[in-house]
């Protein structure tokens, strides 16, 4: 695949001394979905923002498709569609002026069956007359993405798209997604959902505390870094862990009911077999036990919580 976006030693550091992104590099290809995770400030919106040409970077480069996103501006915001994560329109509009009246601020000429198909896409179509002060709050953000569509974009920043959706409007949104992929639009989309990126993105990105701290492919990231866990429910609650168990790294949980063994599992010795035995000999009895394989969520969280803080 062929770059599209290609991100070059991007920073923000604010008159403050507040750095918001210290230097990033980073390349999106052509047609892939790729998923930006991070808690609130970790600098994904500030991300977006410079990428877009609203806010301007302290260092580095942006370009889309070739084209410089300052000294070409126009040439490059044309090929970007954004959904920001504000509901931002005109509430007495109606979906089809509105998306048409964004198609026309890009200087694109009036293209009533494509308005159309877009706004059939999203299911706004029985709607496209209504104000849009009387739409429900998800397919008023269907029609955030509607605007930002209506100038037939190359490239696709969704910002929290779901963000107080329902989970049936969400997975609605997804399908949608992979629509848009499937015409060509490369996607990068910010989400507080794990299961978000891990039901949807071809590679991962994890941003903290104004640092893009790794980009990875789902599946290779889920391989290198997933776990499984071991989880014994005990017959009898264990205050401690007795020493004689110190090989396996051990945890109590439930008030000493519950003991879990976190394994690699590519690991040619799982450790688990002799852990049971050991049990045995110790006497300590469990009613019942089962494995699980972690999550992204598990590997996000690991991922953060080992970032030192940033110094103002």
């Amino acid at each position: 695949m062929s770059v599209i976006l290609q991100i070059d030693n991007l920073s923000k550091t604010y008159a403050s001394g507040l750095q918001a992104l210290k230097p990033t590099q980073l390349s999106i290809e052509r047609g892939e979905i790729f998923a930006l995770l991070g808690p609130n400030g970790a600098g994904k919106t500030t991300l977006i923002s410079m990428v877009c040409g609203l806010l301007r970077a302290s260092t580095g480069t942006v370009t889309v498709d070739g084209h410089d996103i300052q000294r070409d501006y126009r040439a490059a915001r044309s090929l970007i569609g954004l959904v920001p994560q504000e509901l931002a329109t005109e509430m007495f509009e109606t979906p089809m002026a509105a998306a048409a009246f964004s198609r026309g601020l890009f200087g694109r000429p009036p293209d009533p069956a494509l308005i159309e198909r877009v706004l059939r896409g999203l299911s706004l179509w029985d709607k496209r007359k209504d104000g849009i002060q009387t739409l429900s709050g998800g397919m008023k953000r269907r029609v955030m993405i509607a605007k930002a569509l209506a100038h037939e974009p190359r490239l696709l920043f969704l910002d929290e798209p779901t963000a107080g959706v329902d989970v049936e409007l969400r997975r609605d949104m997804w399908a949608l997604v992979r629509a848009l992929r499937d015409d060509g639009v490369t996607i990068i989309l910010t989400t507080h959902y794990i299961e978000e990126a891990e039901e949807m993105a071809d590679r991962i990105g994890v941003i903290d505390k104004g640092e893009l701290i790794l980009v990875e492919e789902k599946a290779r990231l889920m391989r290198k870094l997933g776990s499984k866990k071991l989880t014994l429910q005990l017959q009898d609650p264990l205050t401690t862990i007795p020493v004689e168990l110190d090989n396996w790294q051990l945890s109590l949980k439930d008030g000493g009911h519950v003991l879990e063994y976190r394994f690699d599992i590519h690991a040619e010795q799982n450790g688990i077999p002799s852990l049971l035995r050991r049990l045995h000999e110790l006497g300590i009895g469990f009613r019942d036990l089962n494995t699980e394989q972690s999550s992204l969520e598990d590997i996000f969280v690991s991922l953060t919580s080992k970032q030192p803080a940033v110094v103002a």
